[in-house]
């Protein structure tokens, strides 16, 4: 009986409580801005768990909510939170509308990649500058290689001749000192290094995030000179858009781009899921007419997906896939087998990554919990190879070519899981977020060549776990306090790097940021050591030093931002200073060449070296119709004691194919009118190319020598026209436009099979010019 009585008692507890819950105090209403309805729009009632999205057509209802006073908050990115105050009763139904604002463009953007937690840019201790989707059409850059151009500090090279593999330069450090994420996950593998940033197309791309320096400590041993963050494309209204392309590369080839994507919503706005995919074709070209290509053959095809579920306003499950073939040869003879050009590289790449995130928000979006997963996996079978001269009626070398030609495969499998709590804390000192995480990286690959008796099989393997305080002292001073500790598998101990940022408000446009870090580079092969090259007559090919230790790194920085918006323009500036100083700097330098006459490079540690300099940006916008964006870098990146490069040649302080000076230039101009335009412009300045022997042909060099560039400038321009006509919601855009309008490329490239296909320099392509239709 007893328990009976127990069991009924906790029934009615239950149905009173029940009923005390369901107050029948309901509100509805819509999210307006600039009179426009606002779908997908987080509205939620403060210290409660009562929240729901905007409909499609920007309507949102609450139901059962306390009575009393309540605060009702609308939340949407690109716009300021709007609160508001109301009193409810007992089964009594209120309307509540929202008109929101939106931010002044760059000032109110939300980024991640700085804090690794969502922050407003402005007040964000450490400077993330980005590049959305609409920046990527504007520029016609058909790939993040492309767009990244565009960005301070920044500076994108081409450093093959044949097979035109790419390097991103931040701040003067070379592409393995930085660290690309792909939603925030560290998936940029060693081989996806050396040619993902072409092969992943602009139109996968929501926005990028760029951090420069040591700032991105907390991403672990490879982010020294940076991080890139490439966000992919995120469900947002019920749209789609197809884009064909076509472009004439200098009267002497041709490419062919095809884009489509779409985006569709469950009218609870609860799930959603965009769709991408790419189909891009591109014909060799030779510019010296010698028939070997300066740009290789190219065909792509990408396709991927977002999608993303949330139960309640609270909770949020994000899924990303993406897969990626690709095709490239350069060399002589494109349309035979690999084997059969006197001098070529063959490259075929699969290529698919995803990850999976859930985010658990709490304490009105203040605090929250995220656990994530990522996945990379590479297949890639590829060619690097010359055909042997006959000499002298010895035909030995040139039979066991036929018999054993120089094929190889690479297998490559990255995976991360990991997890970050953050934590909001109002203390009598300031309000205070902390953030602790984990993750764990595996990246294993296999890329051989029996030819060649070259093989590397590595596996490493990192633990990171990170602590960060991002203390808000008072509304004009944050301070930035972050540690990461990594066991790598190649370091023998346990690698501990701070960081410290401030952010400091002068006056109420003006801010003073300083930022120090340390950070370190494991005794691994990165890209551009897996890169097998032409030079003297037969290959060149780098190997890891059997003394190799980690690299150390520190860094400084300091920058004043200025910034001031009125109601029709913003305009301002950034004056960036930064300086890192590496120990046991990495270095390359020619040892020896093999039996085969081929050369080898060895990578060991030197002793310090030190990149500093100064980055100027400045922008300005007018009425959201007229916008302007500048960066100069001028900087420079020496070692203590010389680097020889050749056996031949003295040694150089320098580092190799580092401009002291660069930038870049865009304006873009729109009204209501159907008429868009744009102009671009990159400046780079003159830098030190090494030239290996290039024999068996006129005008290639018969010694080493050091080659200054010159300076160039590569300047573009796009004109678009939205047809005036009304199709059900059609939008027709005819578009056209330049790139290097001057022709600024390389005009003393090697010749034949026996050139040096690391002596390139300049634009990535000559004039182009391009044309297309877009419909959305």
């Amino acid at each position: 009986m007893n328990k009976y009585l127990i069991l009924l008692l906790m029934i009615v507890n239950c149905v009173l409580l029940f009923s005390k819950s369901k107050t029948d105090a309901n509100i509805f209403g819509d999210v307006k801005s600039n009179g426009k309805h606002l779908p997908g729009v987080t509205i939620y009632v403060k210290n409660t768990k009562i929240g729901t999205f905007t409909d499609k057509t920007g309507h949102f209802s609450l139901v059962n909510l306390p009575e009393g006073e309540n605060t009702v908050v609308a939340r949407f990115i690109g716009y300021k939170s709007s609160e508001k105050k109301i009193m409810m009763e007992k089964n009594k139904l209120v309307e509540l509308n929202f008109e929101l604002e939106e931010e002044p463009i760059g000032l109110g953007e939300v980024v991640v990649t700085g804090t690794r937690t969502e922050k407003r840019n402005i007040e964000s201790p450490i400077i993330v500058n980005t590049i959305d989707k609409a920046k990527l059409e504007s520029l016609h850059a058909n790939s993040v290689s492309e767009g990244l151009c565009y960005q301070p500090g920044l500076r994108l090279e081409t450093d093959c001749q044949t097979c035109n593999y790419t390097q991103l330069r931040m701040n003067g450090l070379g592409g393995a000192y930085s660290q690309i994420l792909i939603n925030g996950k560290s998936l940029f593998s060693p081989i996806l290094g050396l040619y993902g940033l072409e092969q992943i197309s602009s139109n996968m791309i929501e926005r990028i995030e760029v951090v420069r320096g040591g700032g991105s400590a907390l991403y672990g041993p490879f982010a020294v000179g940076g991080v890139v963050n490439l966000i992919t494309k995120f469900p947002g209204e019920n749209l789609y858009d197809v884009t064909c392309d076509y472009s004439n590369i200098n009267n002497n080839s041709t490419e062919s781009i095809l884009n489509a994507g779409v985006s569709l919503f469950s009218d609870s706005r609860k799930e959603a899921v965009s769709f991408f995919a790419t189909k891009r074709t591109r014909d060799a070209y030779d510019h010296n007419g010698d028939g070997f290509s300066e740009m290789p053959k190219l065909e792509i095809n990408s396709f991927g997906m977002n999608l993303y579920y949330r139960p309640d306003y609270m909770h949020s499950i994000e899924a990303n896939v993406s897969s990626v073939y690709e095709y490239r040869r350069g060399g002589d003879k494109i349309d035979f087998p690999a084997h059969e050009a006197e001098q070529s590289e063959e490259r075929s790449h699969n290529i698919f990554f995803g990850s999976i995130d859930y985010i658990y928000y709490y304490d009105d979006f203040k605090s929250s919990l995220k656990v994530y997963s990522g996945f990379q996996n590479i297949y890639r079978r590829h060619y690097t190879g010359i055909i042997p001269d006959i000499i002298n009626q010895d035909s030995t070398k040139y039979v066991s070519h036929f018999m054993n030609p120089p094929y190889g495969t690479t297998k490559n499998q990255v995976s991360q899981l990991g997890f970050q709590l953050n934590q909001n804390l109002n203390t009598l000192f300031g309000e205070i977020t902390s953030s602790f995480g984990a993750e764990y990286l595996h990246d294993e690959i296999k890329d051989e060549i029996d030819t060649y008796n070259y093989q590397i099989n590595q596996t490493t393997k990192d633990l990171g776990t990170f602590l960060q305080l991002d203390w808000d002292i008072d509304s004009g001073l944050n301070l930035l306090l972050g540690i990461r500790a990594d066991k790598h598998n190649y370091v023998k101990e346990i690698v501990i790097n701070p960081r410290i940022a401030v952010l400091y408000n002068i006056f109420d446009n003006t801010q003073l940021r300083l930022t120090y870090s340390t950070g370190f580079r494991p005794p691994q092969a990165f890209d551009t050591d897996i890169h097998i090259a032409f030079a003297g007559g037969g290959i060149q090919k780098i190997i890891l030093s059997e003394n190799l230790k980690k690299e150390t790194s520190q860094s400084v920085s300091t920058s004043i931002n200025f910034d001031f918006p009125s109601e029709h323009f913003i305009y301002g500036f950034t004056l960036d200073g930064f300086y890192t100083q590496l120990s046991d700097v990495f270095i390359l330098e020619e040892i020896d060449r093999d039996i085969k006459g081929n050369s080898i490079l060895e990578k060991r540690n030197g002793d310090k070296a030190s990149v500093y300099g100064t980055t100027l940006e400045a922008r300005f916008n007018y009425e959201r119709q007229f916008q302007m964006e500048a960066g100069y870098t001028l900087q420079k990146s020496i070692y203590n004691k010389p680097i020889f490069w050749s056996k031949n040649l003295k040694g150089e302080t320098d580092y190799m194919r580092t401009p002291d000076s660069y930038g870049y230039l865009t304006l873009s101009y729109s009204t209501g009118l159907p008429i868009k335009a744009s102009l671009s412009c990159i400046y780079t300045g003159q830098m030190r190319v090494p030239h290996y022997v290039s024999i068996n042909m006129v005008g290639n060099p018969q010694n080493d020598i050091l080659h200054i560039s010159h300076s160039f400038f590569d300047i573009g321009g796009r004109i678009s026209y939205k047809l005036p006509f009304d199709l059900s919601d059609l939008t027709i855009v005819l578009y056209t436009g330049i790139q290097n309008l001057l022709n600024s490329y390389q005009n003393d490239f090697d010749k034949g099979k026996y050139r040096d296909s690391n002596y390139i320099y300049g634009p990535s392509k000559p004039r182009t010019i391009y044309l297309g239709i877009k419909l959305e």
